[in-house]
């Protein structure tokens, strides 16, 4: 029998891998945090399929996602990124990573770490939508808005509240898979 998933990811076997295997499953680990947020930061403007398919181009031309590194490149550094075919080559776009690199790095001081940060929008569990149809599933919600307007405080970039909104549906924050997904079964 042939599993029902959420209609969005019927393209091909990438999108099909990262929604049974990824997408909507709680994350709480930091470095895996941060990887979505860069990959979502790159996807504004973009296609979720877009950053998937140059995800592990990312991940080696970001130094596996290391915010550590990433917080202390220099525009040299930056400039060999603007070069690498494998990624998205926007110069904000990379200038923001290292920004957001930094800035999250300050929130782990104040918070303990940035799980504790960024799950506190919902409590620290995961809030379930329940949506019956892809047409249910929001693009922005009030968390997201106020998410994004704190990150923003905090100097991140491109943290717009749909971006946001994407970066809680990937990494579990909200569960917005559809009533007759198998992942909800």
């Amino acid at each position: 029998m042939e599993k029902i998933r959420c209609g969005w990811c019927e393209k091909d076997d990438l999108y099909r891998k990262y929604h049974d295997e990824e997408w909507g499953r709680p994350i709480y680990d930091d470095e895996t945090i941060f990887e979505f947020l860069i990959l979502e930061s790159f996807q504004a403007g973009l296609s979720w399929y877009t950053i998937l398919a140059k995800r592990e181009n990312f991940k080696k031309a970001f130094d596996n996602f290391n915010y550590k590194k990433i917080a202390a490149y220099t525009e040299e550094k930056m400039e060999e990124l603007m070069n690498d075919p494998g990624i998205i080559r926007n110069r904000l776009k990379i200038k923001a990573t290292v920004t957001n690199a930094q800035k999250f790095q300050e929130i782990q001081k104040e918070f303990g770490s940035f799980s504790k940060y960024i799950w506190g929008f919902v409590g620290g569990e995961p809030l379930d939508n329940s949506p019956q149809k892809l047409s249910d599933v929001p693009a922005v919600t009030d968390i997201s808005d106020a998410l994004s307007k704190d990150l923003k405080k905090r100097g991140f970039k491109f943290m717009g509240s749909t971006v946001v909104y994407a970066h809680m549906q990937a990494t579990g924050m909200v569960n917005d898979h559809i009533a007759s997904c198998f992942i909800r079964q």
